[in-house]
């Protein structure tokens, strides 16, 4: 395996391929991301074990998004593109399904190790709330020790999400061991600071001007509507904003595979 080293501008690149790619398929994309997170959302239902298993299928999502944006770039993919990128995102599941549980077992026992220290500055309120799905009066919340642990635990866990960034990606195109991949793909990040830093700030910026600009629609189509619709002009405005809330989830995660593909390659 080959770590390319890229320029700032290459940042940038990913995001517009991303956003080029995902318009091409942006139902694809929409459905197989919330297919995915309707996946995790009932593991996190078990009881006593829902703080934990989600985190068994965080590659899983990173992987499927990847391998979705790599078959809907691919030009010579076959029609239609939409069922062929659900198939690749099962098969690259079905292949490598040990290492990606592997990779979700680490992301759990991180997870859950961090949390576990939080409680040394709230008392184990953090901890009970993510781990044990305890109940948190809104007062609790609002106190100073309980944001202060949960500052904690995002700062903590903010190394874990730049391993995954590739870790996925690498143990499925290029068969690295999990425990490696997440080790290259923090070594990769870090090599590549610049580009990965103007890729984080485009898609900070697209995101913020699409949601201003979806939040202005439905503001209109409720205002207006409300005159001709009733109260149908409120649900049509709700439904536009959640399918706004899950193509600004789903349109980044579609431009992860351009940066992977441009940072690794076999050697």
């Amino acid at each position: 395996m080959k770590l390319h080293l890229v320029p700032a501008r290459a940042g940038v690149e990913w995001v517009r391929l991303g956003l080029r790619t995902f318009w091409r398929q942006p139902l694809a994309f929409i459905s197989l991301f919330f297919a995915l997170m309707a996946l995790i959302s009932i593991v996190a239902q078990v009881p006593f074990l829902g703080g934990f298993l989600p985190f068994l299928f965080v590659p899983v999502l990173t992987l499927g998004m990847m391998v979705a944006a790599s078959v809907a770039s691919n030009a010579e993919t076959p029609k239609p593109v939409g069922a062929a990128m659900f198939s690749a995102a099962i098969q690259a599941f079905r292949l490598r399904w040990r290492p990606m549980m592997v990779l979700g077992v680490i992301s759990a026992l991180y997870f859950a190790v961090v949390v576990g220290f939080s409680a040394l500055i709230d008392g184990g309120l953090v901890a009970g709330a993510y781990l044990f799905n305890s109940s948190v009066a809104p007062e609790v919340m609002a106190g100073r020790r309980f944001q202060l642990a949960q500052l904690f635990v995002m700062c903590l866990n903010l190394p874990l999400s730049l391993a995954m960034w590739h870790a996925p990606g690498l143990v499925h195109w290029h068969g690295v061991e999990p425990v490696k991949s997440l080790f290259f793909s923090l070594v990769a990040l870090f090599r590549n600071f610049s580009a990965y830093a103007m890729f984080l700030l485009s898609w900070f910026g697209v995101c913020m001007l699409a949601a201003v600009g979806f939040a202005l629609i439905a503001t209109l189509l409720v205002g207006v509507g409300a005159l001709a619709l009733g109260d149908a002009a409120s649900v049509l405005g709700g439904a536009l904003m959640i399918a706004c809330a899950l193509s600004l989830a789903a349109m980044p995660l579609s431009s992860t595979w351009f940066s992977f593909r441009d940072t690794f390659d076999a050697d």
